[in-house]
């Protein structure tokens, strides 16, 4: 998955995305790459807007509110007990992988106009590299 993640590119990766029905992601928010494996519970403060893309949406990008730090716990690959936590680019990343994991999509981050209209726009335009 770390792998799929950087050739992407991308800064993570949940294995739904990718057909794996496995409650695990993969992030790397510039530290190097990490595993987060069933993860429990995740802690959120603030508020923050920046702009956030997914690599199950390649080339779309939108301004995205988000809490601004984020706590997650979960395992390592090891199946030990870990705990990552951040702000900025890490916890926006450990918010968006985890919302992959629980069924939610970048598109349900977005108001139900800006959804209709990312909806037509991918429809007419598909996604940079494939030919729809």
């Amino acid at each position: 998955m770390i792998k799929i993640m950087y050739e992407a590119p991308g800064v993570g990766l949940a294995a739904p995305q990718i057909g794996i029905n496995k409650n695990i992601f993969v992030f790397d928010a510039g530290e190097g790459p990490n595993v987060a494996v069933n993860p429990k519970k995740i802690e959120v403060e603030g508020s923050a807007i920046f702009l956030e893309g997914c690599l199950s949406l390649p080339g779309y990008y939108w301004e995205i509110e988000r809490p601004e730090y984020s706590k997650i716990y979960c395992q390592d690959i090891n199946g030990e007990d870990i705990t990552y936590e951040g702000e900025e680019l890490m916890g926006r990343v450990l918010q968006h992988e985890y919302d992959h994991l629980k069924g939610k999509l970048l598109l349900s981050s977005l108001s139900r106009k800006e959804r209709k209209e990312a909806i037509k726009k991918i429809a007419l335009n598909g996604f940079p590299g494939n030919d729809l």
